[in-house]
């Protein structure tokens, strides 16, 4: 006789059918059948069999078993097909290098580690790549200047491209550490320029002290009395023997760095402490707490040439563009203005190209992307805006902007590569390195206990000095160049041999 019961008849989904496993969770059927009780049951029948039923109740699992095996030979065939498509592929793949990551020195030195390396990398792409593709949605990194960009995967380009080199990040030191005790901590002076003769110039309350990069020596340039003092703003002149000398009595001196002496004074553009200047060849352009903008042409006795009014604060940013046709001026009154040099030179008192009222704060951080793109101008706020906004002077268009969620005290382009460094005046103290035009960020460099104000570039454009809290750093911060161009001759050692005979 048949021992009657309550049996389980499971109708199992054709997606989900497996081997019966041998884990803790099958169960033994009354019948001597093991049933897998781990596989999810959608359909589960409970009737009291009799024999017609217990029939086909066998037949149905003798049919599962049936394709169960098949299942599996169709997955191990399955497998064995896709390992021999990623061996035909790890062979054929194409390995996405960035221009000058390897030398082609060190792929003919060893050929046998030079061919092992290479098959990891490919094989290390192609698991990257396939892992891209299994994502249901994908995340494009949009970067216009990705060459071919119709056959190169977005996601792996800026792999290659951006987070190879977030090991910056990690960076918390400075290369290099000096003291700048009287630093005078002001958001709207400019206290520190780097020379085309690699020698950094800064401003130290009444003083102004030289530093040569090649050997490290340092020496001592001026010191003004405390009834001209302190020193507002220094800027080297292109050749980078002469560098001008801001005063808060509203005067500029201009010195011989070579000889050490004074060459003349520039009084008169000014009723208030010159806190900006920007050198365009022999036309030194001086900005000053009375809002006035003022061209002065060092090689003439009667200096001023040009004054361009349009700011009602004081002016803490001035830049000329690497052409000389454009010049940026920012203030304190939130305004951004562009001035064409053409305009100027027929009007004595010229109107401006632009003007950008977009910034909530002061405009202090400019830059010219003198580079790859010469229309393109970046702007930086206080701490009001905190944003850095793109331009492009030929439209006067604003083509992008970025809330850093810090003030903004200088902005500098990368001379190699495409991207940008700046500063900051709050929150961590840090600076900051962007990749352009995608704004990713690529690092933060941490090491001010206090806010960074002033920034410059050394000539070769790789390492970056920063000021704050009585301290310089040095940060090698835009690595070596991708493209090396002879540098260009300066025609400026000649501009002022005429002040001779003015000073006699």
């Amino acid at each position: 006789m048949f021992r009657s019961c309550l049996e389980k008849k499971t109708i199992f989904p054709r997606h989900r059918l497996s081997y019966l496993s041998r884990s803790p969770s099958r169960r033994l059927h009354p019948h001597g059948l093991h049933v897998a009780t781990s596989l999810p049951l959608p359909l589960t029948i409970a009737t009291p069999l009799s024999l017609p039923h217990r029939s086909a109740f066998l037949a149905r699992i003798a049919f599962s078993l049936f394709f169960l095996v098949r299942c599996e030979q169709e997955n191990r065939r399955g497998k064995e097909e896709e390992k021999g498509r990623e061996r035909r592929k790890r062979s054929s793949v194409r390995v996405l290098r960035h221009p000058g990551t390897v030398s082609s020195s060190f792929l003919s030195s060893n050929k046998t580690k030079t061919r092992t390396k290479q098959s990891r990398q490919n094989q290390n792409q192609y698991q990257y790549r396939r892992g891209l593709q299994d994502h249901t949605h994908h995340r494009h990194y949009g970067d216009r200047f990705i060459p071919n960009r119709s056959t190169i995967d977005l996601d792996m380009a800026r792999h290659l491209l951006v987070d190879a080199r977030k090991g910056k990040e990690n960076k918390k030191s400075p290369d290099r550490t000096l003291d700048a005790p009287e630093l005078i901590d002001d958001y709207y002076m400019n206290l520190l320029d780097w020379s085309t003769r690699n020698i950094l110039a800064i401003a130290l309350k009444n003083t102004v002290y030289l530093w040569n990069a090649s050997n490290g020596s340092s020496s001592e340039l001026l010191t003004v009395d405390e009834e001209n003092g302190p020193v507002t703003s220094v800027s080297w002149a292109p050749g980078g023997q002469h560098i001008a000398v801001g005063l808060n009595s509203s005067v500029v001196d201009l010195w011989d760095t070579t000889a050490n002496q004074k060459l003349t004074t520039l009084q008169g553009g000014h009723q208030g402490r010159v806190g900006s200047l920007s050198w365009n060849n022999h036309i030194l352009t001086t900005g000053g707490s009375d809002s006035m903008i003022v061209n002065n042409d060092v090689r003439m006795r009667s200096h001023t040439v040009q004054a361009y009014r349009g700011h009602c604060q004081e002016v803490c940013g001035l830049k000329w563009s690497n052409s000389g046709q454009h010049l940026a001026s920012g203030g304190n009154d939130n305004l951004l203005y562009i001035w064409d040099r053409s305009m100027a030179s027929s009007n004595p008192s010229a109107q401006w190209l632009h003007r950008f009222d977009h910034h909530k704060a002061a405009v202090k951080a400019l830059a010219w992307c003198d580079q790859f793109q010469s229309n393109l101008l970046a702007s930086g706020g206080g701490s009001g805006d905190r944003c850095i906004k793109f331009w492009n002077i030929n439209t006067g268009v604003c083509l992008n902007s970025i809330d850093t969620g810090s003030q903004v005290s200088s902005l500098l382009w990368s001379k190699n590569k495409r991207e940008l460094l700046s500063s900051h005046a709050t929150m961590q103290n840090q600076l900051i390195l962007w990749k352009y035009p995608s704004m990713d960020k690529i690092a933060d460099l941490n090491g001010n206990v206090s806010r960074v104000l002033f920034t410059a570039q050394s000539p070769n454009g790789l390492t970056v000095a920063s000021a704050g809290d009585e301290t310089l750093m040095f940060w090698n911060v835009f690595g070596s160049p991708e493209i090396t161009k002879p540098a260009k001759k300066t025609e400026n050692a000649a501009l002022f041999s005429s002040w001779t005979t003015h000073l006699r």
